[in-house]
Order: C-alpha cells, then sequence, then structure tokens
C-alpha cells in the first residue's frame, strides 16, 4: 500500500510488507462546513461489526444531544486522532492488501507500549501463523498449510522436513535477532502510532459527517474521507474517548478494513506453556 505523506482526517490504513504493520493517520482537513448529523449517503455496512443502528432519534431531541455537537467532520478526526494516539494499548482485527505478495494478509492482534503482543495473521486463507512477543523473546507457531504455502517452489524434502519439524510447535527466538525483526514489528505500538501523525504538505482530504451507527456495539459516528475519487469511512467512538472503532478504505487499489478494540486493556501476551523449540540455543529445546 502506498504510504501518505500529508496529513489528512484521521484514517488507518496497515502497511503489510512482510510482516512489519504500520498504522498512518491522518489531521485536519476541510469539510465545507458540514455539521450535519445526518448525511444523505448511508454509512457503509458490508462488515457485521459495523452493523447500523435503528433510526428512531426523537424528533424533538435537541442538537446538544447529538454526538459531537457543533463539530465538523475534520474536527472530530483530530479528536479521535488525538485519543487514538494516546492509547497505551490496543486490539486490530481485519484484512489489507500484501504489497509483496499482492495477496490479502488477514490479522488479529493485541499490542501495547511495552512492546508486548499476542494474535494471529494469515494470507489468503492458506494456513495460520501465531505469534506472542513478551519481553526479549518472540514465539512463534505455524500450521502444516501455513508452512506449506510458504515454501512453495522450495524442494519437497527441505518442504517435509520444516513441516514435520515446525508444523503446529512453538518456536522462540530473541526479538532482536535479525530473523525476528519484521515479525517483531507487529508489536511496535510506539512506532505504529507515532505513525499515527504523519505530515507533509499535499492537500488534505475532505471530511465530512454521517450517521450514528454501532461497531460491535459501541456507539459511533460515522465519518468520510473523500481523497479525489476515492471515499473511505471511519468510525468514531461516541461514548468514553473518541476512539477510532473500525476503518473501511474505499480504495480500489488498497481495500481492506480494520476493526480496533481493547484500547488500554491488557496484553495477553504469555509465555506459551509446554515445550518451546528453541531456534537460538545450542540445543534447539526448552520447556
Amino acid at each position: 500500500m502506498r504510504r501518505r505523506a500529508h496529513r489528512t482526517t484521521l484514517t488507518a490504513f496497515l502497511l503489510a510488507a512482510g510482516a512489519t504493520a504500520v498504522l498512518t493517520g491522518c489531521g485536519s482537513g476541510q469539510d465545507g462546513g458540514d455539521k450535519a448529523s445526518g448525511s444523505t449517503a448511508a454509512p457503509a455496512s458490508a462488515s457485521a461489526s459495523a452493523s447500523s443502528t435503528s433510526a428512531s432519534a426523537s424528533a424533538s431531541a435537541s442538537a446538544s444531544d447529538e454526538p459531537f455537537a457543533g463539530l465538523t467532520g475534520a474536527e472530530i478526526s483530530e479528536r479521535a486522532l488525538k485519543a487514538t494516539t494516546g492509547a497505551r494499548s490496543l486490539r486490530m482485527a481485519g484484512s489489507v492488501p500484501d504489497e509483496e505478495s499482492g495477496g490479502t494478509l488477514k490479522i488479529d492482534i493485541a499490542l501495547d507500549r511495552r512492546g508486548d503482543c499476542a494474535g494471529t495473521m494469515n494470507m489468503d486463507g492458506q494456513g495460520e501463523a501465531e505469534l506472542i512477543k513478551t519481553g526479549d523473546t518472540l514465539y512463534l507457531k505455524y500450521d502444516e498449510r501455513f508452512l506449506r504455502a510458504q515454501s512453495k517452489g522450495e524442494p519437497q524434502a527441505d518442504t517435509e522436513a520444516l513441516v514435520s519439524l515446525l508444523a503446529g510447535r512453538w518456536t522462540s527466538m530473541s526479538a532482536a535477532g535479525a530473523d525476528a525483526k519484521e515479525m517483531a514489528g507487529f508489536c511496535d505500538l510506539d512506532q505504529l502510532l507515532e505513525d499515527a501523525g504523519g505530515s507533509g504538505d499535499d492537500t488534505p482530504a475532505k471530511v465530512t459527517r454521517g450517521r450514528t451507527t454501532t461497531v460491535d456495539g459501541r456507539p459511533a459516528l460515522t465519518l468520510y474521507e473523500t481523497d479525489g475519487a476515492e471515499r473511505s469511512t471511519v468510525y468514531v467512538a461516541t461514548e468514553g474517548k473518541p476512539y477510532l472503532l473500525r476503518f473501511e478504505s474505499g480504495s480500489e487499489r488498497e481495500p481492506g478494513a480494520l476493526t480496533f478494540t481493547g484500547y488500554d486493556e491488557p496484553v495477553p501476551a504469555e509465555s506459551p506453556a509446554g515445550e518451546v523449540l528453541d531456534l537460538d540455543g545450542p540445543g534447539g529445546t526448552k520447556a
């Protein structure tokens, strides 16, 4: 996926190159003074996690009862950016294009400011890899489908040996090692949130307010970002801190959607129980 250099509205892209995740965000743009709480365009509803609420608001409700009353889309976006980049931890799940392979990367991972993380990933449904990073150690476990997909083109004997050694088995290595560097990038929340405030000189995108809805049961306000011919959708929490709850890309070149939950919650990153194959140690195995 291409990396935008300018600050536009709050937008999330997951850059999946190798195994490095980076959340980019956006700043303020002009929204033409649009302060209406109900846009003429319906909010995106392709995902079950972003289901629309019933339109049963009382006609007598005052403007002060509206979420973010009196704020433009760009102003709400700025508040969401500030809240999201101040998080101590979060969980992100969804799918994004992988530039290197041309496929789709699906992830579900929780991560925090300490660099700990726990989650899963798979590429085009070709098996799954689990990862845990706690302290200075990275743990990985691959299923057989994942290993065979990643070994495509390799000699059959080498593939069978790899599957026999690693399939369904936890492995460990130093998170600082060359072999772990890219995978450990998934756990770098500091970098992820730092990039969310990216800056530049390009023309900012236009942000407009949409309707209220829910994302995984949480009340949210829909924001639309229009950048040229592309329009992406952002959902911002209307209760508590205005965290980013979901992003849906409107780009045909860079499709994808990510849901964000678990803000400021403990990350379940614990060393796996049982035998672990130590890829750094001379003996290769530790309890």
